[in-house]
């Protein structure tokens, strides 16, 4: 349904260029948009007007019209005045408001197809019969961006992403709850990786600028065909829980980037659990503490160079030897020898996806 907003917009323009007063009623007789600051009381002229046969009618000062949806009666619009420029007037606004109405049922349409189709509630030959009736183009190479954020009741997300520059026309964006949107765009034969995270990234300074301050985008990978979207879809969502697990300060993250957690967030738990058992034995890892994890980390950041290290951490180099002497003492892991450095990276990864796991459930 077209929006009171958008009437009133039209029927504004429409006055601003015929300086001509307009009313528009719904077929109750109830006031939907007008343009006069006061309006007499025509609910019984209205109502008996939209049980008429009639397209247009006379009555006292105002010429009436009957706006359809396809063949419905949506609206009544009143045009102050009689003569017969009046009623050009009201006809040529009652074919605009009619145009604007099969526009948005369109757009409604598309909106309710691709939601179907991102949900998989589509079949086959019902993805190209429907995307041919609502004129979208099924060759075109898109690719899926899953906006999320934990906006207040005062932010619509979905409406903000309408609103950014980056979002043409032709681009699809809908909700998938209260808290995700989902944006497809077309993408060019050139358009690489880089350039879908360098559109993340803007729309996320958009948002940014439209108050919404805690966004995340995933990126799914490129579908070819339009019946591939669906997959490009539900890889942002993975992307977007695989970030929540292992690359927590990420804004913009890219499915094809995910690496070693993508394959963590695939295993099922019995399996993780043997891992870790295999890799620290009868040590527990939540004995490590905050200190000697930092450290790990910068060690693994440095690729294994202790002096770079040492140094960054502004501490003696016997001081993370020390700390890596530590770790080898209760794992048998050292972290200077590549391989064991690799499982205990590994094994710290699969540590957080099973907590992440347990607090899911």
């Amino acid at each position: 349904m077209i929006s009171n907003q958008v009437l009133q917009e039209t029927i504004n323009g429409i006055k601003e260029v015929t300086d001509i007063d307009l009313c528009i009623m719904d077929t109750s007789g109830h006031l939907v948009v007008k343009t006069m600051e006061t309006m007499d009381d025509v609910e019984e002229e209205v109502v008996s007007f939209a049980e008429s046969m009639a397209e247009s009618q006379v009555i006292d000062k105002f010429q009436y019209f009957k706006i359809f949806d396809e063949k419905r009666l949506e609206y009544i619009l009143l045009v102050q005045g009689a003569s017969e420029s009046i009623y050009t007037v009201g006809k040529l606004t009652v074919l605009q408001i009619q145009n604007l109405l099969v526009a948005y049922k369109e757009r409604f349409d598309k909106e309710n197809f691709v939601k179907n189709l991102l949900l998989d509630n589509l079949l086959l030959v019902d993805i190209y019969n429907r995307a041919k009736k609502l004129h979208i183009d099924v060759e075109s190479r898109r690719v899926a961006f899953l906006v999320q954020s934990s906006y207040g009741k005062d932010h619509n997300l979905i409406e903000a992403m309408k609103q950014l520059e980056c979002v043409k026309e032709d681009d699809f964006v809908t909700a998938v709850d209260e808290k995700s949107v989902v944006y497809v765009t077309e993408i060019r034969p050139q358009d690489t990786q880089v350039q879908f995270l360098s559109w993340a990234n803007e729309m996320i300074k958009q948002l940014h600028d439209n108050g919404i301050l805690d966004a995340k985008i995933a990126i799914g990978n490129v579908a070819d065909s339009i019946k591939n979207v669906s997959r490009s879809y539900k890889e942002a969502q993975i992307a977007l829980e695989v970030s929540k697990i292992f690359y927590e300060d990420a804004v913009v993250i890219a499915y094809n980037q995910l690496g070693i957690g993508r394959l963590i967030y695939q295993l099922p738990l019995p399996l993780c659990k043997m891992f870790i058992r295999e890799v620290f034995g009868d040590y527990s890892p939540d004995s490590i503490d905050e200190e000697t994890l930092i450290t790990i980390d910068k060690f693994f950041e440095n690729n294994l160079n202790v002096s770079e290290t040492s140094r960054q951490l502004f501490i003696h180099r016997n001081t993370l030897v020390y700390r890596l002497d530590k770790i080898q003492k209760n794992t048998n892991l050292d972290l200077r020898n590549f391989e064991d450095a690799i499982a205990f990276k590994i094994a710290l990864m699969v540590v957080k996806y099973m907590k992440h796991m347990d607090t899911m459930d």
